[in-house]
């Protein structure tokens, strides 16, 4: 079973799964019907039916569990070293701008490790190991804080004008009157 936020079973859930086709190959050696395995392991009648067509095949070992569905491609070590990489920016790896996109993480997988990836499959290496997709905000690599800083307290209050100060009991509307 796969899920929507990435990644398959945890190892626990996986051992979870293994002890309830155990006790169904039990009570297969003990000639229960399957509906009544499948009711009391609140599993359904269709997995018992499969779980029983390979127990009859080959034994409780063909119920046993196969380990994760797919291994990542890239272990712990090597994603520190990928980390490194995404630190050292975009520009640094050949790209014109600061902004990292799936596909560029991707590219550089790719060419760094000799791995391939699909771009959904960086997503979800990147959200396993902690990462969230953010949009940057837009500002110039020449971009001088304390100019911008000067400027705001300077010259923006003369271009904005004067606040209006609202005082007790004024409004922006005005009552017509009613006499």
């Amino acid at each position: 079973m796969r899920y929507a936020q990435g990644g398959g079973l945890t190892d626990e859930r996986r051992s979870f799964r293994e002890k309830l086709r155990m006790e169904a190959a039990e009570r297969f050696r003990l000639g229960d019907e399957n509906t009544v395995i499948a009711h009391d392991l609140r599993v359904s009648v269709r997995s018992v039916q499969r779980w029983r067509r390979a127990w009859s095949q080959a034994g409780s070992r063909a119920l046993a569990s196969k380990g994760p569905a797919s291994l990542p491609l890239l272990s712990d070590e090597l994603f520190a070293v990928l980390e490194r990489e995404l630190a050292k920016g975009p520009v640094a790896h050949g790209w014109p701008d600061q902004t990292w996109t799936l596909s560029r993480i991707k590219t550089l997988i790719g060419r760094r490790f000799h791995k391939s990836y699909t771009v959904q499959g960086v997503a979800v290496l990147l959200k396993r190991h902690g990462w969230s997709s953010q949009v940057p905000a837009r500002r110039a690599i020449e971009r001088d804080e304390n100019q911008v800083d000067g400027w705001v307290k300077e010259t923006w209050p003369s271009v904005e004008g004067p606040w209006r100060r609202s005082t007790p009991g004024s409004s922006s509307r005005t009552r017509p009157d009613s006499r």
